[in-house]
């Protein structure tokens, strides 16, 4: 049985309290946040980059839609007794849809969500086309994001994603910042940071708030540093949103090569069924239904 959402918030803001820079890798369905879980991590994300291309194949520009997202997000929540940050884009449109947006997260059990100022249609924070709304509707949307919060008697961890350095340049998305922290968000995030100066100019803006850093894997305009690196900069949160999905990508594409050339994946390509039995839980499933066998389960 997962943790309350209220057990949840109360287990990030203890993470995000502790010393260090702590690593949360990206789930995009049930299956890779309990992997994420099971391999010891304290906390993880949902990437809006990965679930839309997961769940509709489509790129991170604005296809996938509030419900798809919400409804992905519950049953990740769901499905582990960590603590989940969930991606929610842009909001889904103006500050009375943030606050519909912060309620869902809410209900479906995230302990933070990741809200950013584009514009829509969105694109990923690594790619072109980036446009941010107003630095007034901007800071409205962490505004209405924080009302929901207190409306809802929730403590939702509120992270303030800025997009304005590729968008605008590197003072707008540190004044923005700045000004986030002012409206109630409880942790700060410019993505697409281009270098390590930049990463140090931000975490000394609102240094009383936790920042958190975006380690796009496989060619982003951020610098890869490690936890130890990232704690010593100044960072409290360190996330990887395309390292599950990526691998995944490739094993698939290695195992369809095999297939198509006869055989099967060789067997130290992938688990066996048992290991496989055991991670989605079949023997916890046999466990717990030993518990209601009767002298008839095996009569027809």
């Amino acid at each position: 049985m997962a943790k309350s959402q209220e057990q949840q918030v109360k287990a990030l803001r203890e993470i995000i309290n502790s010393p260090g820079c702590h690593q949360g890798p990206a789930s995009f369905d049930a299956l890779s946040a309990k992997l994420i879980e099971s391999a010891g991590f304290s906390y993880c994300i949902t990437s809006g980059f990965s679930i839309s291309a997961t769940r509709l194949g489509l790129p991170d520009a604005g296809f996938i839609s509030y419900g798809e997202i919400l409804d992905q997000g519950r049953i990740v929540t769901q499905s582990v007794n960590i603590p989940v940050i969930g991606d929610a884009d842009n909001g889904y449109g103006n500050a009375m849809n943030v606050k519909r947006t912060v309620k869902g997260f809410i209900s479906a059990g995230f302990a933070g969500i990741i809200l950013e100022d584009q514009m829509a249609p969105k694109a990923c924070g690594h790619t072109r086309g980036r446009k941010v709304v107003s630095r007034e509707e901007a800071v409205m949307r962490i505004k209405a994001a924080v009302d929901a919060r207190n409306e809802s008697g929730s403590d939702i961890v509120i992270v303030a994603r800025s997009d304005a350095r590729q968008g605008v340049s590197l003072e707008e998305a540190l004044w923005r910042s700045n000004a986030y922290a002012e409206a109630g968000a409880d942790v700060l995030f410019i993505d697409a940071l281009g270098s390590v100066e930049e990463m140090k100019a931000f975490c000394q803006v609102a240094p009383h708030v936790p920042k958190l850093a975006n380690m796009l894997e496989g060619g982003g305009k951020t610098p890869i540093l490690n936890a130890q690196e990232l704690d010593q900069v100044g960072y409290k949160l360190a996330v990887y949103p395309l390292s599950l999905m990526g691998v995944s990508i490739r094993a698939m594409q290695g195992a369809l090569g095999a297939i198509k050339g006869g055989g099967i994946p060789p067997p130290e390509s992938m688990p066996s069924f048992e290991e496989i039995k055991d991670i989605v839980g079949f023997n916890a499933y046999y466990k717990e239904e030993e518990r209601y066998a009767t002298g008839t389960d095996h009569q027809l």
